[in-house]
């Protein structure tokens, strides 16, 4: 990383603070920065407290004399190996998209030939309007890479949902992994996110082209104090395997993940997100979908009222824990309404009697079909690479032999995009 160099750009939105600690972070990470800041970010931060971190001089001008004649936006654009937008607020994903250059941030991202990186920040109302959705629908076909948002509580009072910038560590990862060529270049990549060596199952098919598929993944952490929390062993391998499988199919993917340890899949939108709570209010947030699948392990239950600061042991014993029950996804998702999936699809996670208690849960939840799977410590399913599972619908049961994840999760996009053909035909 010692010769790498990344071209910093910092957009206008109150995140504008956690870019000084991104660049202290790529900083360690042997990473020169060099930044440049438009005018409204130095309404949040000022340019002397980025220089003194990134010990570079920081660009702000478009028609500065001594800042073209000295090194110039062409130069800046081409000089560094990645340029990075953080926070990429809607207006600037909005000048990127339509190709605008009336600032020096708009012209350096126009003239670059460089990959870039855009950690998008802005009010979870924006972040959904169908403007900013076709803004990041077109870069993403142009080929920027994109990191976050995530989901959580805004500045504003009484907001939340998708539209809180990646943590610093999370895109100084993303960073490290394009420097590094573990992503592809984007002028390479282009349209299609899909490479042709990974459509295994689909060859060259696409039956989900135009759909919109959500898949929930991962484990949900429920906190009991700032260090503790309630979660289960959850990896993800499966969610984020049918995620993948999605796209390869041709759909629009939105993955909402809990905390995992694993790559985004490609061409897939993840809205990453900790608690139950944060979880459905980003799942509703990305309707309308064609195809809901929920593969997540939301955790039942959590603490009615979670401690502020680390509960202590004391002589009286342990702490008495009220918990309250956690709201229930796929149920919300399958009750009738204008935004219903056409399809709602859960994972039923047992320990015994796997059939039977999937066949109560299809009833119970209203959703179209249930993945059944014995989660048992003997089956090591729960964090492992394969999966034997069982498609419970209305109309019957089929049990799948064992197989790796990816394969479970290729045959159940398979079947789920016959079934929306189905009932497209029907129609």
């Amino acid at each position: 990383m010692a010769s790498k160099r990344v071209l910093l750009i910092i957009g206008g939105g109150i995140a504008a603070y956690k870019c000084l600690e991104l660049a202290r972070r790529l900083g360690e990470r042997g990473i020169g920065v060099r930044a440049v800041m438009t005018k409204a970010a130095q309404a949040f931060i000022t340019p002397l407290s980025v220089g003194a971190i990134t010990r570079e001089r920081v660009f702000t001008d478009l028609f500065s004399l001594e800042e073209e004649r000295d090194i110039g936006h062409i130069r800046l654009s081409r000089e560094a190996d990645l340029v990075v937008v953080a926070p990429a607020t809607a207006d600037l994903l909005a000048k990127m998209a339509g190709g605008h250059a009336d600032d020096l941030a708009s012209a350096v991202l126009l003239a670059t030939d460089k990959p870039v990186l855009a950690a998008p920040a802005m009010n979870p109302r924006m972040w959904q309007h169908p403007a900013t959705r076709r803004n990041v629908s077109q870069l993403k076909a142009d080929g920027v890479h994109f990191v976050g948002p995530n989901v959580g509580e805004m500045a504003e009072p009484d907001e939340a949902g998708p539209g809180r910038m990646a943590e610093p560590l999370e895109i100084a990862a993303e960073i490290e992994e394009l420097l590094e060529g573990r992503r592809s270049h984007p002028l390479r990549r282009r349209a299609d996110p899909v490479r042709r060596a990974d459509r295994s199952e689909f060859g060259q098919r696409r039956p989900l082209e135009g759909r919109h598929v959500l898949v929930t993944s991962g484990p949900t952490y429920e906190p009991i104090d700032p260090v503790r929390y309630i979660a289960n062993r959850s990896s993800g391998r499966q969610g984020h395997a049918i995620a993948a499988a999605a796209a390869r199919a041709g759909a629009r993917v939105t993955l909402v993940s809990g905390p995992v340890a694993l790559p985004q899949p490609a061409g897939v939108t993840v809205l990453k997100v900790e608690t139950a709570n944060e979880m459905l209010a980003a799942a509703l947030g990305a309707l309308p979908a064609d195809i809901a699948i929920c593969a997540a392990a939301v955790a039942d239950w959590r603490v009615a009222q979670a401690a502020t600061a680390k509960i202590k042991k004391a002589g009286s014993g342990a702490p008495k824990l009220t918990l309250v029950e956690n709201p229930d996804i796929l149920k919300r998702l399958a009750a009738g309404g204008k935004d219903r999936p056409v399809l709602v699809i859960g994972f039923a996670a047992e320990t015994e009697n796997v059939v039977q208690q999937a066949k109560r849960k299809l009833k119970a939840k209203g959703c179209d079909w249930i993945v059944a799977n014995d989660v048992s410590a003997a089956s090591g399913v729960m964090g492992g690479e394969r999966n034997q599972v069982h498609l419970v619908t209305p109309q019957g049961v089929e049990s799948w032999p064992e197989m790796d994840k990816s394969a479970v999760a290729e045959r159940l996009i398979a079947r789920a995009a016959e079934r929306l053909a189905q009932r497209a035909a029907d129609a």
